[in-house]
């Protein structure tokens, strides 16, 4: 554990090696944009990202982070649970996604009446798979803070020690913990 430094800044350090101009990338959580505009920023201008959140806050205050940032063209922003990535990405992404990223837990000043739930994040993580690219990144940031969410974190801390495909790292704190996962080739 890195007392120095946040989960959400070493996501993105190691997501950044990652990530090059003109890759695919799904962000399964929109949050308040955050993950969106870093991911953009690195595959700008010739990759593609989708964006997935059920709540509308959360993708209009993606898209507004996205427009400042004059990123909004390389973004897709879909509202839908993002165990339903399979069924809006264009299928030809599967095998050939640099990038996919998760922020498990509420939106960020809001009511915390909606939160995501392992129910509908682990059949996520599962086509998250099927989208990476050999040597593509799973990135799983988990709040535990929350009613549900130590439960969710164990679920997909459980998922994780299942996957062959994977190599994994885990990066804990005593508030979120961090999965950073490689799929390996072949």
């Amino acid at each position: 554990m890195n007392r120095h430094r946040p989960l959400t800044k070493l996501a993105h350090e190691l997501l950044a090696d990652k990530l090059q101009t003109g890759d695919k990338a799904v962000d399964a959580t929109a949050g308040n944009g955050h993950d969106a505009v870093f991911i953009a920023r690195a595959i700008a201008p010739a990759g593609c990202l989708y964006v997935f959140d059920v709540q509308t806050q959360a993708l209009q205050a993606t898209a507004e982070r996205l427009q400042r940032a004059g990123l909004l063209d390389y973004a897709t922003l879909c509202q839908s649970g993002h165990e339903h990535m399979l069924e809006i990405v264009p299928s030809d992404w599967q095998g050939r996604v640099a990038v996919v990223t998760f922020n498990l837990g509420y939106l960020p000043g809001s009511d915390k009446q909606t939160a995501t739930k392992a129910r509908s994040t682990l059949p996520a993580l599962d086509q998250s798979i099927q989208l990476l690219k050999p040597g593509g990144a799973l990135s799983v940031l988990a709040y535990r803070g929350h009613p549900g969410g130590e439960e969710e974190a164990g679920k997909v801390e459980a998922w994780i020690a299942k996957q062959p495909a994977l190599e994994c790292q885990i990066h804990a704190s005593p508030g979120p913990v961090l999965y950073h996962c490689v799929k390996k080739p072949g």
